[in-house]
């Protein structure tokens, strides 16, 4: 039995045995195994044979002092195999003492712990790569909080800032559409003053003519003709001061007034142009600027025209309609000036955004008058369009009186 134990204790064990120099006098299978060494190449040698360099000389002094006043010394040693590798071993050296108590001998019990070292070294690497981690994140974290703390002291101010910047530009684009209308007004007084200067014309050379023939009665009637021609061309005038007289405070107003308005400012250019306007309106009233919603309509006939003219389309109809529906004024405008293509429908409503050419529009129409909608009138514009006709929707909501 006492030979199965010390096989036993062999076999699962590294042992090694020097007498009271350190010099090997004895090791098993296993020690062999683990240093690489042959057991010739380490019976007779000194111990330190698979000492490692990097093991500090007070660490072994400790183990001899330990171990020369008899004491079992205990610790988790670092070894240098033969072919330089390191293995780590808990070891166990105890002294063997003769009947008189000296030592003759020492007997080193070690198994080996190179796996769960390396892990640990490992781990305790890992825990200061996370400590080190831990430090640079507190540090950025900081660093971050400090630039955030920045940043909400003057995002007020940025904000504010970005707005100015935003209305000034949607000022800016406002009054170059204002001046493209302007531009277009200008034309329609033009057309509307043609005929009368004409008439009025004929009418001085008939009353200059009736003068030199003593035809007073003539005289008077020519006089009162030239004097309604007068009148009339004045009122054109006043159609189109009232037309671009800023009016900043909202009122109610009926939304086909405003229609009607756009159709009377465009009369001669629908003539000239062969245009038919159908129109199917209901009294609705709503809250807003009366000719921010003209200039929109205004806007939106002369796209018509230019689309039909562009697209060659002999018989120009646009239908206009208002009425309540689901809390809002409906408006809607149709043509059949040949439709929009997909891929421009997407962008229709952008800024600066055109099919036309540079000398016939800027691409501001369409984005401001969807800016009135939104923000003068609290709604929203919408197009579609299908099978060659083009529809613009225009929201307005309702007041609770006229819901």
């Amino acid at each position: 039995m006492l030979k199965q134990y010390k096989e036993a204790i062999e076999k699962s064990n590294i042992i090694s045995k020097t007498d009271v120099d350190g010099i090997i006098t004895f090791v098993n299978d296993e020690f062999c195994n683990i240093s690489g060494y042959s057991k010739s190449e380490l019976i007779g040698q000194n111990h330190n044979i698979v000492r490692h360099p990097d093991v500090k000389d007070e660490k072994f002094k400790l183990l001899w002092d330990t171990i020369t006043n008899k004491e079992i010394y205990k610790d988790t040693v670092q070894n240098l195999a033969k072919d330089g590798s390191t293995f780590y071993v808990n070891t166990t050296v105890i002294p063997i003492l003769d009947k008189d108590g000296n030592i003759v001998e020492f007997i080193a019990i070690r198994y080996d712990v190179t796996k769960e070292v390396i892990l640990k070294q490992k781990l305790l690497k890992k825990e200061k790569e996370y400590e080190e981690l831990n430090k640079n994140l507190e540090k950025r974290v900081e660093e971050q909080t400090r630039e955030l703390k920045e940043l909400n002291r003057t995002l007020e101010q940025r904000v504010q800032e970005e707005i100015s910047k935003n209305e000034e530009k949607q000022r800016v684009m406002f009054w170059q559409s204002r001046h493209a209308s302007l531009g277009q007004m200008l034309a329609n007084i033009a057309h509307q003053w043609r005929q009368p200067l004409t008439e009025l014309s004929l009418a001085m050379f008939s009353i200059k003519k009736a003068v030199q023939n003593d035809k007073i009665d003539d005289v008077a009637k020519f006089y009162d003709e030239s004097k309604n021609i007068i009148k009339n061309m004045s009122e054109t005038i006043d159609d189109f001061t009232n037309f671009f007289t800023p009016q900043k405070e909202k009122y109610y107003f009926n939304v086909s007034d405003s229609i009607k308005e756009s159709i009377t400012l465009l009369d001669n250019m629908i003539k000239d142009e062969m245009i038919t306007i159908k129109t199917d309106f209901r009294d609705v009233e709503v809250l807003g600027v009366a000719n921010e919603l003209t200039q929109v309509i205004i806007n939106l006939i002369n796209n018509s025209k230019d689309a039909f003219v562009s697209n060659s389309i002999l018989i120009r109809e646009i239908s206009i309609s208002t009425k309540k529906e689901d809390g809002f004024a409906l408006i809607e405008l149709q043509d059949n000036a040949g439709g929009i293509s997909k891929e421009n429908l997407e962008r229709i409503f952008e800024p600066y955004f055109t099919t036309k050419h540079k000398s016939q529009g800027t691409g501001l129409g369409l984005f401001m008058s969807k800016m009135i909608c939104e923000q003068g009138l609290s709604g929203f514009m919408d197009v579609k369009s299908k099978k060659g006709m083009t529809n613009f929707i225009i929201k307005i909501p309702l007041d609770s009186h006229e819901k």
